[in-house]
């Protein structure tokens, strides 16, 4: 599982650091269907403040093969990327359970056999 964090200039190396951080916490069972994380962080509205912290992250799956993009804008950015770390950990865990059951389900025996 590899993170790239690409940030504007507005974020701090602290700000960098912890989305690393997060994303090992919240995403590092499922490192083997993980391929890529790439977390995009910007300031919406620049110097004028307000809830402009944006966090993107977009998770890219091996099996299924699919991207899985998780978006939160907060005041502060710790917040933003905390949240969506969480979020993006709820619907990798959803992609695979459903990808799994799928596979049981055209595996199966039909019951009448």
């Amino acid at each position: 599982m590899r993170i790239f964090v690409r940030p504007s200039a507005d974020f701090s190396q602290e700000a960098i650091d912890l989305a690393h951080r997060r994303l090992e916490f919240a995403l590092g069972r499922f490192a083997g269907r993980v391929r890529t994380l790439t977390v995009r962080l910007k300031d919406l509205n620049g110097p004028r403040g307000g809830p402009d912290k944006h966090c993107q992250i977009a998770v890219r799956l091996e099996r299924p093969r699919r991207v899985i993009v998780i978006e939160d804008v907060d005041t502060e950015p710790e917040a933003a990327i905390s949240r969506a770390a969480e979020r993006a950990s709820r619907a990798v865990a959803r992609a695979i359970q459903a990808a799994g059951d799928r596979r049981q389900m055209h595996g199966a025996a039909p019951s009448w056999s």
